[in-house]
């Protein structure tokens, strides 16, 4: 299948630990002009160093997706550097499993600005640009938790589900303009340890995802296992190409079946 892709400016938030990275070096084999929007220097570059030998050609831009001014100057970056923005996959996201009325209320607006305020900023960051060229796709993380309501995942799982809609919506705003927003829903997505920098919501989880509660959670899966992050990022690279061209304001699990939706 020719995903159409390659030459294509594309913005990935988070882009150096776990799915992020994984989308990343999916966007460069497809020989993307391939941004890593990190706020996490030294993750970011050793992530363009891993995709030295891949066709893409490879950007940093420090980007605090919880700052509009941040997400603004990217942006500018962006285009000033490559002419255009032609995708902008958000990624980031943040979730401390704890239950509801255990959460501190930091944790909560934590989880409100990484899950949902960056959605918004990066979102919105990237809207005139395509308005003007009238073209351009969005593929936005959420999450299986924004579909059924997760356990231990309350706010998490509030925030997730506000993306699928909010991505519906504007997606009924812009069509008119021949852009594209759609979101895919992970399950749980377990990296290894070299795969995630210091600022990743893994260097708490790895102490509550042992193996041996990695293997329990395989069977809340139809297929027996976790995803992997490589096959989250394929579903995101076709949704952002010419080979979804007629596909907006969806949501599409890449789970395993978890949630059956």
């Amino acid at each position: 299948m020719e995903f159409g892709l390659k030459g294509k400016t594309v913005i990935v938030t988070g882009g150096g630990s776990n799915i992020g990275r994984a989308i990343f070096l999916a966007f460069m084999k497809e020989g993307c002009n391939t941004v890593n929007a990190e706020i996490d220097e030294a993750q970011a570059k050793k992530v363009l160093d891993e995709a030295k030998s891949l066709p893409g050609k490879g950007l940093f831009v420090k980007t605090d997706v919880t700052d509009w001014n941040s997400v603004q100057n990217t942006v500018k970056t962006v285009i000033e550097k490559t002419g255009q923005v032609d995708v902008l996959v958000n990624n980031v996201g943040w979730v401390y499993d704890r239950l509801f009325v255990e959460k501190p209320r930091e944790e909560w607006e934590k989880e409100i600005k990484l899950n949902y305020w960056s959605f918004v900023n990066c979102t919105r960051g990237v809207l005139d640009h395509f308005i003007a060229r009238k073209g351009g796709a969005v593929v936005s993380v959420a999450s299986d938790a924004g579909r059924i309501g997760e356990f231990r995942e309350a706010v998490y799982g509030g925030c997730k589900g506000a993306v699928i809609s909010t991505t519906k919506a504007i997606a009924r705003e812009v069509g008119r303009y021949n852009i594209r927003l759609n979101t895919v829903c992970p399950g749980a997505t377990i990296p290894k340890k070299e795969e995630v920098g210091k600022d990743s919501m893994w260097q708490e989880a790895f102490k509550f995802f042992t193996p041996e509660m990695a293997e329990k959670a395989t069977h809340a899966y139809p297929l027996r296992r976790l995803g992997t992050a490589p096959e989250l990022a394929n579903a995101v690279v076709f949704l952002a190409s010419d080979a979804a061209s007629f596909i907006t304001g969806q949501t599409l699990s890449v789970s395993g079946g978890y949630s059956m939706m």
